[in-house]
């Protein structure tokens, strides 16, 4: 697993009532990682947040870190 999968799976499961509900899957486009977050429908809003506060902040990290890495990746949440 890619430390950049386990830093997303460290995150998710700590914002959750659920940890052993989050999966994430990673797949490769043609410029970037794409990394699908999956969480109990219950804990939707916690990983989400009020206006989307919480998502745009996860979003944000990881684009962070994977640029120190110079890599491109996405984080999309499906339900």
């Amino acid at each position: 697993m890619s430390d950049l999968k386990e830093l997303l799976t460290y995150i998710a499961k700590n914002l959750v009532d659920n940890p052993d509900e989050v999966n994430i899957t990673e797949r490769e486009e043609e410029t970037e990682t794409v990394f699908e977050l999956r969480v109990n429908a219950s804990d939707m809003g916690k990983v989400i947040g009020r206006q989307g506060r919480i998502a745009k902040e996860i979003r944000a990290l990881m684009r962070s870190v994977a640029a120190r890495q110079g890599k491109r990746i996405s984080v999309d949440i499906v339900d």
